[in-house]
């Protein structure tokens, strides 16, 4: 319990699955399944169609929320899916927190504040964000370590070509 209680890179993880899983779950599984129906009755905030706003919202909900968990692309993956919620919630729901539909409001809150969370944090060490970075420092470090290795041995420096 000691791990977890001082572990920040844990509580990020629990934070990026539990919200991408519960946004595609929920509202991306929705409208891969049900993009046809939804086509027709789906809201249009910006009057661009029906379609593309419905195409924008299911680039959130389900491939966005996928990155979320995954941690690739974390940042702007968020980012989006934490703008289209608060589109949603603005346009769609009208700001609505107390009422008959406050369930929505709440929703959206909850939504935007954990995307914005995962926005300014990062995907933390446990991501394929982290681990792509790592692989690029060892290519890096093996790069600088043969340039080392060569220059103690008296090897001549290969040319530069521009």
């Amino acid at each position: 319990m000691n791990a977890l209680r001082a572990n920040p890179a844990v509580a990020l993880l629990v934070l990026r699955v539990g919200l991408g899983l519960s946004l595609f779950l929920r509202h991306g599984v929705e409208k891969l399944t049900g993009f046809s129906e939804m086509a027709t009755r789906f809201p249009d905030p910006f009057h661009m169609g029906r379609v593309p706003s419905l195409v924008i919202a299911l680039l959130s909900d389900a491939v966005a929320s996928l990155l979320i968990v995954s941690g690739a692309g974390t940042r702007f993956a968020a980012a989006y899916v934490a703008g289209n919620v608060a589109v949603a919630w603005l346009f769609v729901h009208h700001l609505e927190f107390f009422g008959p539909q406050a369930e929505h409001g709440e929703l959206c809150a909850l939504y935007v504040c954990g995307a914005l969370t995962i926005a300014l944090a990062g995907a933390g060490p446990y991501s394929v964000d982290a681990m792509l970075r790592r692989r690029a420092g060892a290519t890096e470090g093996l790069a600088a370590n043969a340039t080392t290795l060569s220059r103690r041995s008296g090897a001549a420096e290969p040319p530069t070509t521009y």
